[in-house]
């Protein structure tokens, strides 16, 4: 009997079976649910709910597998919203079990800390018997426990689909959950998690590798999507590869892992970089391939290949944000407030969530504040909360106020620039002195909070007008992250390419075609990532299934649009060119690229903004030597 086919009418039959009787339960049940219950036989199954971890050794854990969290958060995302639309959550947990992160439906999520599905407790099924998360680890396979199905009479109402994640060599890194009432998860819900867990696994094994990458795939239009088959070569022997890899070569890990390349390629492979083959299978099937080396197709020199290149890369900017991130972590579980600076679009919330996520305080609230969208008469009840009949139009019992709310979590202080001047002095001593005192008096009440703020502004300039306190700058700007613009990423060509399939690209087979990443590479995004986005929902919304997308179907004002300059381009142009006149070349480029802003271009090339100063002064003529 599949495991499909066994009716849900047995399970409370299998119960009675197994459980009072200690019969085998087998012809009764799937049979994944039954391995399961006799492995998990040393469980109590009245046992008690565990407590979660202590958040620093979570926090731990989580640092751990930050590769893991970064390339899954993308699909945390996207899959929260099938969880909240169906009143889910979604977990993700390590290669044991333990939860790591988890999101979903509001009204779920406390049904799920009651019984300990919550971020910090261990679902193998040594610790919590049959469940998703750790059945899937132990078979190793994407399924489904729903209700009676789970080991313990506790989580008998849950309805669990798990699918494991896998690494290049076939070790388990984690696994990918969606929990909710047994009604609401069915086999739809088992697919997404199955397709979620091979994006991610397509997003590690591209961010671990180095050496060459080959992509391939029988139908050539699946390439650059996390549907293609990868293979990472390495000192001329296979290291890694995908399950998609292994299923077109019908092999396992363990029957092609460490095997010579020429085995499957021939002698002559390394010549088949950056170009477009066929390979033929031993069966004789012939599939498509393209052959990169780790470094090169990140580029973005417009070489063959290029508008599939690193179309499934890790999660935006990944070399740039994972240090950037880590430093900031490090510095707010110290207690020191970050400032995260950059522009409309590029971020800063979603950076400042990781943040939040990868921190001591990930098990406490994230709680934000849009600064920007608050009324001037408004601001200051939300921020600190008020007593009954603080004003007219109060809540009749008051309000606790936003930075009450974030006890125990992180405060996020969006375009803390807004802020009027007149509550800065007021937010300042809630910062200092860490008591809030709601208006209309009463008691002062201690808040323990880390503080995350966002700006699109220079403060330094706004101290220098007199409208922001130079004390409070001090106070917020503890450590400060420069999220770079869209047009100052060198991965954007990668970037536009994954965010394309992402938007449906993939799921309608479209291929953005070379001309067009290039046009879309060139304009400056004034919006960044979020107007990128929606530019690509409209390519993707106005394409006909398996069109390929050219520069003609870009709106009027990206085809126009003049290029934004590339010094990375310009100086790789001149390989035999002096030290000097390249380090020229790219400090005068990165000040047209950031309007001349010195600070910004020092950050955007790595250096000290006396370095850029110097180069200045170099490029004034001397005194007394300029021309009428």
């Amino acid at each position: 009997m599949s495991e499909a086919s066994v009716p849900s009418v047995s399970v409370a039959q299998a119960r009675e079976l197994f459980f009072a009787q200690g019969r085998d339960p087998a012809p009764w049940i799937a049979p994944h649910i039954s391995r399961s219950w006799q492995r998990s036989r040393p469980v109590d199954p009245q046992c008690i709910d565990p407590t979660p971890m202590a958040p620093s050794l979570l926090n731990e854990r989580r640092e751990q597998a930050m590769r893991l969290l970064s390339c899954a958060q993308p699909e945390l995302d996207g899959l929260a919203e099938h969880a909240v639309g169906n009143g889910c959550i979604v977990a993700l947990s390590d290669a044991t079990g333990l939860i790591l992160e988890e999101i979903g439906s509001p009204d779920f999520l406390p049904k799920a800390q009651r019984v300990a599905l919550q971020p910090g407790v261990e679902w193998s099924e040594s610790h919590r018997g049959t469940n998703a998360i750790g059945t899937a680890l132990a078979e190793r396979v994407a399924l489904m426990v729903l209700g009676g199905e789970h080991y313990l009479a506790q989580n008998g109402r849950l309805g669990c689909a798990a699918a494991p994640i896998f690494s290049g060599r076939g070790e388990l890194a984690g696994a990918l959950d969606i929990s909710g009432e047994t009604a609401r998860v069915n086999h739809h819900a088992l697919g997404l998690v199955r397709m979620a867990a091979q994006q991610v696994e397509h997003r590690m094994l591209l961010a671990e590798a180095s050496g060459h990458v080959l992509r391939f795939h029988a139908r050539p239009g699946l390439i650059g999507t996390a549907r293609e088959g990868l293979m990472v070569i390495e000192g001329g022997r296979i290291v890694a590869a995908n399950r998609v890899a292994l299923d077109l070569f019908g092999r396992s890990w363990e029957g092609l892992l460490d095997l010579d390349a020429e085995e499957f390629l021939g002698a002559q492979w390394p010549r088949m970089e950056h170009k477009r083959s066929l390979l033929t299978l031993p069966g004789g099937q012939q599939i498509a391939t393209v052959m990169e080396r780790t470094g090169t197709a990140n580029s973005g020199t417009g070489r063959s290949g290029a508008r599939h290149a690193m179309a499934a890369a890790p999660i935006d900017n990944d070399d740039v944000v994972r240090p950037l991130l880590a430093r900031a972590v490090r510095v707010l579980n110290e207690g020191v407030p970050v400032l995260v600076n950059g522009e409309t679009g590029s971020g800063k919330e979603v950076f400042s969530r990781r943040l939040h996520a990868a921190s001591r305080r990930s098990a406490g609230p994230f709680v934000a504040v849009d600064c920007a969208s608050l009324p001037e008469t408004l601001i200051e009840a939300e921020l600190f909360g008020y007593e009954e009949g603080a004003f007219t139009g109060a809540r009749r019992k008051g309000m606790p106020g936003r930075i009450r709310e974030a006890h125990g979590g992180v405060l996020f202080l969006d375009e803390i620039a807004e802020i009027p001047l007149a509550l800065q002095t007021r937010l300042l001593r809630v910062l200092e002195g860490r008591v809030v005192t709601p208006l209309g008096g009463g008691q002062g009440v201690a808040v323990d909070f880390d503080l995350v703020c966002a700006t699109h502004a220079g403060l330094p300039a706004l101290v220098e007008a007199g409208r922001f306190r130079a004390d409070l700058m001090y106070r917020v700007a503890g450590f400060t992250v420069a999220l770079p613009a869209l047009y100052e990423r060198a991965d954007r060509r990668a970037l536009i390419a994954r965010l394309f399939l992402e938007s449906g690209g993939a799921a309608k087979h479209l291929c953005l075609e070379n001309d067009a990443l290039e046009r879309l590479a060139a304009y400056r995004w004034p919006g960044n990532v979020r107007e990128l986005r929606s530019v690509l929902r409209a390519l993707v919304a106005l394409a006909d299934p398996g069109d390929a997308v050219t520069a003609d179907a870009l709106p009027a004002h990206l085809r126009d649009a003049a290029p934004v300059a590339d010094f990375s381009e310009a100086t790789a142009s001149q390989p035999n060119a002096p030290l000097q006149t390249i380090t020229r070349h790219a400090i005068d480029e990165a000040l047209r690229a950031c309007d001349h802003d010195v600070a910004r271009a020092a950050r955007r090339l790595g250096v000290h903004r006396s370095t850029v100063y110097r180069h200045l002064a170099r490029q004034r003529p001397p005194a007394g030597n300029t021309k009428d």
